[in-house]
């Protein structure tokens, strides 16, 4: 049977298989390879350095969560993120969407071990973000256009069957022993889930979560923790323009090029901004330390830079203090202004701003505390 080439107006059933017939690993992109794996190794250490891990698992995946649902047009803010975490009952419909997808990063991150990147992990993952059963689609009409002007620019493939060869090529490019880089595998195997497009919807969202939980998986990181959503916004014309690039012209270096740019940005970024948070955090003990000392304890300040939106029931779950107290330590931390109180809904929480406002700019200093000794 002839293979028709590629038509943005017909399903691209002639998508080629992986591993593509070229060199993957030219000269220029193992140079940045090794920039890229650097960056990598630094943030992975910086990580792990820290004492307090929950503080790192509980903030970058919530920003993680919004960018990548805002390339999808799903915006919301992360102050609002991180009000309704694990608590979305009262949540506006974009911040459920966005928390979905929180949700399933954490919930992959926990199975990685067991559930290697795949298409019953890609199931999962969609399926959380969705909030409904998702599955490979087995109906045609899919067609991805320009949103300005409505211009088909691709057509992804169609038929079970094919789409389940595809992504079992895809699932074993990704696993199987290879002398190719891992990153380089990211760049590629990111491209391939996205040109097959396996569901009806949210494959974006999943094909990045995917991109998280393999560099967990092969060891370039321990956490999820790498806000690559944020360079992919930055760049998103360019995103889109590479992606495409390697359908119609089969540019693989110069998408390659771009996600491993993407990484190394990102892990530096992500690594500043790590660095600020600890640099807060020991501040705000330093302070809570000299204003409360009969209040003080390390325990105490973890819990309000792993919990944000701090709730009393978040000091009691930690078993710092039972109910009243921890309603006392809370009121202290708003009474030196360390926290801001604030009623949501029915509930009484405690923000810690000074982290919110690190988190979501884009510099890494902050203001101390009035009345600290800096």
């Amino acid at each position: 049977m002839t293979v028709r080439p590629w038509n943005p107006q017909r399903p691209y059933n002639g998508l080629p298989l992986l591993p593509p017939n070229q060199d993957l690993e030219t000269k220029s992109v193992l140079r940045q390879c090794i920039n890229s794996r650097a960056a990598l190794a630094e943030l992975k250490r910086a990580a792990e350095l820290i004492p307090n891990q929950a503080m790192l698992i509980n903030t970058l995946p919530v920003l993680e969560a919004r960018s990548s649902s805002e390339i999808e047009n799903i915006v919301t803010t992360a102050d609002r993120l991180f009000a309704h975490l694990d608590r979305d009952s009262a949540a506006d419909p974009a911040t459920k969407e966005a928390l979905r997808y929180r949700e399933a990063l954490m919930e992959g991150f926990r199975q990685i071990d067991k559930l290697p990147v795949s298409t019953r992990l890609a199931d999962r993952v969609c399926s959380r973000i969705k909030g409904v059963e998702m599955g490979v689609r087995k109906v045609p009409g899919i067609a991805l256009g320009n949103p300005s002007t409505g211009q088909v620019i691709y057509t992804p493939p169609e038929g079970e069957s094919l789409l389940r060869d595809l992504l079992g090529n895809w699932e074993g490019f990704l696993n199987e022993p290879s002398e190719v880089d891992p990153l380089v595998r990211l760049a590629v195997g990111h491209y391939q889930f996205e040109a097959i497009h396996p569901f009806t919807d949210g494959n974006g969202r999943t094909g990045r979560v995917l991109n998280s939980l393999y560099l967990v998986q092969e060891g370039l990181l321990t956490l999820p923790i790498l806000y690559l959503s944020r360079a992919i916004i930055e760049d998103k014309a360019d995103y889109y323009r590479l992606l495409l690039g390697v359908t119609k012209h089969g540019n693989w270096e110069g998408w390659t090029l771009f996600m491993l740019e993407a990484v190394e940005a990102t892990a530096r970024w992500t690594l500043a901004k790590i660095e600020a948070i600890r640099a807060l955090s020991d501040h705000t003990a330093h302070y809570v330390r000299a204003q409360r000392p009969k209040v003080y304890s390390r325990e105490l300040v973890d819990v309000m830079f792993s919990q944000p939106y701090c709730r009393i029931g978040d000091v009691v779950r930690e078993e710092i203090a039972k109910r009243q107290t921890a309603s006392v330590y809370l009121k202290e931390m708003s009474a030196i202004g360390v926290l801001e109180q604030r009623e949501v809904g029915r509930e009484k929480v405690f923000v810690h701003t000074k982290l919110i406002d690190l988190l979501t700019s884009d510099g890494n200093s902050f203001e101390p505390y009035q009345g600290s000794a800096v």
